[in-house]
């Protein structure tokens, strides 16, 4: 989850000014949370406090209607909605957002089943459901001493087709889940380390806070996070978020 939050702070000023060179600072004034943050902290605090997720979704960004980069076309009409319904959509929000629920579940099973749960409130197309299954999945298979040959061989039976080879300035940009999930995939086999990982997946192009996002939820249940890097992401969030990043580390143990 917090890796996902940092790929995202990261990916911010890059999302329509793609990254040209390696040697970027990770973290500038310009760097802030966006739409992807915010959706990430609702699910989690969806999945940790019971709530129906379309009902966190809704609460959490009708509190931060103008993220930078703003919501996607389609999620901000649903955001708008007096009935906000599921609108068949396959776009990589039901990865990006999905991240603690790959921490928060004791079995495969329960993952898939929860993370299904987060996507279909709007992201029903099966194309959705399975982006976020997929990065839940693999969430979880890394947290608990998954190898990258299993990353690997899992993402490639999710979809069907080999994880494309590690280039930088290749990735056009869409916002289609299954694209963003394999090359994030791709970002983060080929990375040495998770800032490594994070740095592959802004010089990728395309839609750099989401793939980073994505590619930084794999980084961290990998590798796990640089403290100097985490506490540069977490200054950059309100007390609010911080409280639910809070409940999260308590709830898998892991010291805050």
């Amino acid at each position: 989850m917090i890796g996902a939050i940092i790929g995202d702070i990261v990916g911010s000023r890059f999302e329509f000014n793609n990254a040209r060179r390696a040697d970027f600072e990770l973290f500038t004034k310009e760097s802030t949370y966006t739409d992807d943050t915010i959706c990430t902290v609702a699910i989690a605090d969806a999945a940790m406090n019971g709530w129906n997720y379309a009902d966190a979704l809704l609460d959490w960004c009708r509190r931060y209607p103008h993220p930078k980069g703003a919501y996607g076309a389609s999620f901000a009409a649903w955001l708008a909605s007096e009935k906000p319904r599921p609108y068949y959509s396959f776009g990589n929000g039901a990865a990006m957002r999905v991240s603690a629920i790959g921490w928060l579940y004791g079995s495969m099973l329960e993952t898939l089943e929860a993370a299904k749960a987060s996507a279909e409130v709007t992201h029903d197309h099966p194309q959705g459901i399975q982006g976020a299954q997929a990065t839940a999945a693999l969430v979880f298979l890394l947290r608990h001493g998954g190898t990258k040959e299993q990353a690997r061989e899992l993402i490639e039976k999710v979809y069907g087709q080999h994880i494309p080879p590690y280039r930088p300035f290749s990735n056009p940009f869409t916002e289609e889940c299954g694209a963003t999930v394999l090359t994030a995939a791709s970002c983060f086999l080929s990375s040495q380390n998770f800032e490594d990982a994070i740095r592959k997946a802004i010089l990728v192009g395309g839609d750099s806070d989401t793939i980073g996002a994505v590619t930084g939820a794999f980084a961290e249940a990998y590798y796990g996070i640089p403290e100097f890097i985490q506490k540069q992401a977490l200054a950059r969030l309100e007390d609010e978020m911080l409280d639910v990043i809070r409940q999260f580390n308590f709830q898998i143990g892991r010291e805050a």
